[in-house]
Formats: structure tokens, C-alpha cells, sequence
């Protein structure tokens, strides 16, 4: 990945009144609710953009693979396009991975933002041209009132200084295991970084400070996945993990132990930093944005958490 192959390549920052094109690499996504959320992101200052074939339909994917090949391309060639914001998950966004033209992104690096199904693409851009990717808030969050944590939003598609995460007491964030460690953030939807073993598209997190988070899975699934990656190697050389808010990954109301406790029998013993709560993906409000492939800093002490962005995840725009 960056951290190792390549030099990491920072795309221009994002400013009031610049362009933001929506895409779906993934599922379809109906009208009222792409709207809803173009509509917040004009509210916010900025100008939304997307192709009214956006809201084709190929069984349960928004288009063929050829249609969401080409809206991505078109995309990151377009001058006037500043950023991209991917307009929600399901599945479909590793069908375009073996045919993306990975020269025309690298000549056009520009900000790429997703979360869910979108973190093979997130993490792919990040490991085969070296693009710093962004994981957070899509259209459902926009859409939503109080969706979109604007403080992350701003620091880490606008900032071109290190910034900080801010994981007050009413963050959701605790700590788990104590710790400090420096690495390359890296990571997103949990069942999607597994379902990349044994590919050519195989997740790369040697040196990484590893984010995972699902929705709805049930605690022994999210013990089967953390075994799967720990028996692939994958948290080998991970100098820290960060958990997101894993949003309704329960059995029963009442199953008398709780995923935190799951979490620990399985990673407990790596001698790590190992935090929970972070908001960014599937979450309840407030999502983060999180940059993929710049250097942080976790450190955990007494279940207080803190997360540093060591570098700017953005260059200054031309």
C-alpha cells in the first residue's frame, strides 16, 4: 500500500462552491433520497453533481458494470468535478475492480468518499495508486439531519495541517485494550476487508492503524471475520485497531455478554492499542470522515481514546 510501495498521492482540497460528483459503484439508490442529500451538500456550500443514469437498474446493482464503470471514470477525468461522493453501498462495487483504467485516476487524483460496499474501492485506489481515499458520510447521511460530522468533513477534505479527532464523552468512543501506537489509518467495512482474502484485490495492512466496522452482524459472525484475518496474517504486524460504532451487531437484547467482550478473546492478545465506538460508516448520526492511507497516531488510556492525523490527507488546491 502507500505506506510502502508507493508515495501516498494527496488529491487537491475541497472548497465552499467547488463541484462534488455523486456516483453509484454499487446499488441502485432511489431518487428521493440522492436528492434529498444533494440538497443538503448544496445547503453546505457546495455545488452537486451527477449523471441522470445514476438511477439505472441491473437487478440490484444501479446499472450494469459497464454503466458504473464508466460514470466513475468520467468522474475523476472531469475538470470541473472537485470531489467524488459515492451515493450509498449494497453490493456491486468490487465487479468494477479488475476494469478500472487506474491511469486515469492516478492523472486526476481528486477526493474519493465512501463507506459500506465502497471500501474495495477505497482501499484498492489506496493500495494500487497509492490515492488517499476517505471513508464516511454518503447521501442517507447527508439526507439525514445531524448525519454528517462537519468538523471531520472539513479537517480532513480541507485541511492541509494535521488534525484531530474530537472523541469527547459524548463521542461513543472507549478504550480497550491501553496502548500508543503510530501507522498508516487504513481499513472500513469489516465483511468486505474479509471478503478481500484469497483475491487479487487482498487487503494490505502491515504497518496500519486497522479500522473496522459492520452493521448488523451478529457477534459470533464478527468473531468468525476477526479469526479470518487473524489466521490470514492480517493483524500480524496491525499496530492498532480501531472499531467503529457497529450499529445492531447483536444476537438477542439480553445475550448476556457483550461484542466488546467478543472482540477482546479475539484480538485481546496482540499487545495493541484497541479502540470502540468510532463513528464513521454505518452509523447512528454524526458520521466521520476518515482518511485512508495518512499516517495517525492511537493512543488508549483508561478507555480514553485519541486519534491524531499525523499528515494532511489533502494538497493545496491549484
Amino acid at each position: 500500500m502507500s505506506s510502502s510501495k508507493t508515495r501516498p498521492l494527496k488529491p487537491p482540497a475541497l472548497h465552499p462552491g467547488d463541484s462534488i460528483g455523486i456516483v453509484a459503484p454499487a446499488s441502485n439508490i432511489k431518487r428521493s433520497e440522492l436528492e434529498a442529500g444533494a440538497n443538503a451538500l448544496l445547503r453546505a456550500g457546495y455545488r452537486p453533481f451527477y449523471f441522470d443514469s445514476i438511477f439505472d437498474q441491473d437487478l440490484y446493482f444501479a446499472g450494469s458494470a459497464q454503466r458504473r464503470l464508466r460514470e466513475l471514470e468520467d468522474m475523476f477525468a472531469r475538470d470541473d468535478v472537485k470531489a467524488i461522493v459515492c451515493a450509498r453501498g449494497g453490493y456491486g462495487s468490487n465487479c468494477l475492480l479488475p476494469l478500472l483504467d487506474l491511469e486515469i485516476i492516478q492523472s486526476h487524483p481528486k477526493i474519493f468518499l465512501g463507506c459500506s460496499d465502497l471500501t474495495s474501492l477505497l482501499t484498492y485506489l489506496c493500495d494500487r495508486v497509492g490515492l488517499i481515499t476517505f471513508h464516511g458520510p454518503m447521501m442517507a447521511s447527508w439526507a439525514q439531519d445531524g448525519g454528517v460530522d462537519i468538523a471531520s468533513w472539513q479537517s480532513a477534505l480541507s485541511s492541509t495541517a494535521p488534525w484531530q479527532l474530537h472523541l469527547d464523552a459524548g463521542s461513543g468512543a472507549k478504550g480497550l485494550n491501553d496502548g500508543a501506537a503510530e501507522g498508516i489509518l487504513y481499513g472500513g467495512c469489516l465483511s468486505i476487508l474479509v471478503a478481500s482474502l484469497g483475491t487479487p484485490f487482498e487487503i494490505k495492512t502491515q504497518g496500519t492503524i486497522l479500522f473496522v466496522e459492520d452493521v448488523a452482524e451478529k457477534p459470533y459472525r464478527i468473531d468468525r471475520m476477526l479469526m479470518q484475518l487473524k489466521y490470514a496474517g492480517k493483524l500480524d504486524s496491525v499496530r492498532g485497531i480501531v472499531f467503529g460504532e457497529m450499529r445492531d451487531c447483536f444476537q438477542v437484547a439480553n445475550q448476556g455478554y457483550t461484542l466488546e467482550e467478543v472482540i477482546l478473546r479475539v484480538v485481546g492478545d496482540l499487545g495493541i492499542p484497541i479502540a470502540y465506538g468510532i463513528r464513521s460508516g454505518h452509523v447512528t448520526a454524526g458520521n466521520i470522515t476518515l482518511p485512508i492511507g495518512v499516517r495517525a497516531a492511537l493512543s488508549v488510556k483508561d478507555e480514553q481514546v485519541s486519534l491524531k492525523i499525523l499528515d494532511a490527507a489533502v494538497a493545496a488546491a491549484t
